[in-house]
């Protein structure tokens, strides 16, 4: 039996849940005679086990058992009884002062909140857009040209030229020796043979560049350089170290020319320079898609977070918590990263947690409330829109099809995009041209 249910807060309750203890032990002992005939022990034939043999190594877990289903049972039917919407586990504590012959529990636990959307008619909403213009696609190719980029040795004629005077400049691979002293003393890190940088890409600091640029193969050159405050190096973060450097071998950069051979390098069979342009457009514009629906999705989740007012049940944060430092331990294991005994406190993750958990809730509201469950025909649209960019379209969905929880995956982000359509289609919407470089270094998420 359970008592009635105690208001301890917005979210929490508690009941207390008692039955017999007699009921307890004839359970126990049942399940000890159900054991007895399998049992296996030294000297005996399975089955043949003693009792009380079976209930010294069994004893404790049975009890064990019996009492968690009975009071899980109790819980459950408590909970139903009184139309209850239990948010997580409850925790359950034995109660000191149980009459005789009688086992009590306190469950103390959290229920779902009341979700009431606010008016999103009245809900301002900022969306972006942005075009694909020849000036990305140019952008893009001289990007894949860098990509396709080989050196020669600078001043020395060949069958591309000989790069111009052989002095270190910008976008030249230089390989130097370097040595590093701060106050007269070589420091870890200081020093390196054979160390090749291209100039320009800023991997080494300002005033190391600065130095290298204008020296000729077999040129030496001692400089000062400020280490910033925030350096990574934290021995020699905020010093000033000087260096001595020697370029020991220096090449200039070849690009490929945007021609037959470098359109069919980017898979153009016939090596057609407008199929190429073409081509680049359909995938700067399907990535465009993306980035635009994510931001918008963002600011439509930030829209609803804002107009609707309600409690989180801290047990689903907690739980949520612990779900994202899993996912990002494995995420850093996959990566090759040793974090076996390295600490990932849940607080750490609690604030996107409780953002994710408020979400789930808003959007269950929705989708409940006005029926925008993902349809079969939409996962199916969304499937075949991902394998577009793939070789073997049939392959992408027969990934899709043959496993349930990655079909589950698409359909949840069909639901979400069925709530964000619904609710642009209620809000005051304004929409704002972005730079199409502004937009591709966003890293929006919802």
């Amino acid at each position: 039996m359970a008592t009635a249910v105690e208001t301890l807060g917005k979210l929490e309750r508690r009941m207390t849940i008692s039955f017999p203890l007699a009921e307890v032990r004839t359970e126990v002992e049942k399940r000890l005679k159900q054991q007895a005939k399998t049992a296996k022990a030294p000297g005996f034939r399975p089955g043949k086990v003693p009792l009380k043999m079976v209930a010294a190594q069994y004893g404790y877990q049975i009890e064990s058992d019996v009492l968690n289903d009975k009071v899980g049972r109790a819980f459950n039917d408590a909970a139903n009884e009184n139309e209850l919407r239990v948010a997580g586990f409850p925790k359950i504590d034995a109660k000191d002062d149980s009459p005789e012959g009688v086992l009590s529990f306190d469950a103390t636990f959290e229920v779902y909140p009341e979700v009431s959307v606010g008016d999103l008619a009245a809900v301002e909403i900022e969306t972006v857009k942005a075009d694909v213009s020849d000036a990305e696609i140019d952008k893009t190719i001289e990007i894949l040209r860098k990509q396709r980029v080989h050196y020669h040795t600078k001043g020395e004629a060949g069958e591309h030229g000989d790069g111009g005077a052989p002095i270190a400049a910008n976008d030249d691979r230089v390989t130097v020796d370097f040595t590093g002293v701060i106050d007269g003393v070589e420091f870890p890190g200081g020093q390196a043979q054979d160390y090749a940088f291209v100039l320009g890409e800023g991997r080494m600091l300002p005033e190391f560049e600065a130095a290298t640029i204008g020296l000729k193969v077999g040129e030496s050159k001692t400089f000062d350089l400020a280490f910033p405050e925030d350096y990574h190096g934290k021995d020699v973060a905020g010093k000033t170290a000087q260096f001595t450097i020697t370029l020991k071998q220096l090449e200039w950069a070849h690009l490929p020319a945007v021609d037959a051979e470098f359109a069919k390098s980017l898979g153009i069979e016939d090596g057609d320079a407008e199929k190429m342009r073409a081509d680049i457009k359909v995938n700067l514009e399907r990535e465009v898609a993306g980035r635009v629906k994510a931001r918008n999705k963002e600011a439509v989740m930030d829209a609803l977070i804002k107009v609707t007012d309600m409690e989180v049940p801290k047990v689903m944060i907690e739980q949520d918590s612990e779900r994202l430092a899993e996912m990002t331990r494995q995420d850093m294991t996959q990566r090759g990263m040793d974090v076996k005994n390295m600490p990932f406190p849940q607080e750490l993750f609690a604030t996107k947690a409780e953002r994710r958990v408020r979400l789930g809730l808003i959007l269950s509201q929705l989708v409940g409330d006005n029926k925008l469950q993902a349809t079969q025909e939409q996962v199916k649209a969304q499937i075949e829109d991902f394998a577009q960019s793939y070789e073997d379209p049939k392959e992408v969905l027969k990934y899709y099809y043959s496993d349930r929880r990655r079909l589950a995956e698409v359909e949840a982000l069909v639901l979400e995009e069925n709530v964000v359509n619904y609710v642009l289609g209620k809000a005051k919407v304004t929409a704002k041209a972005v730079a199409f470089d502004e937009l591709m270094g966003s890293n929006a998420q919802a």
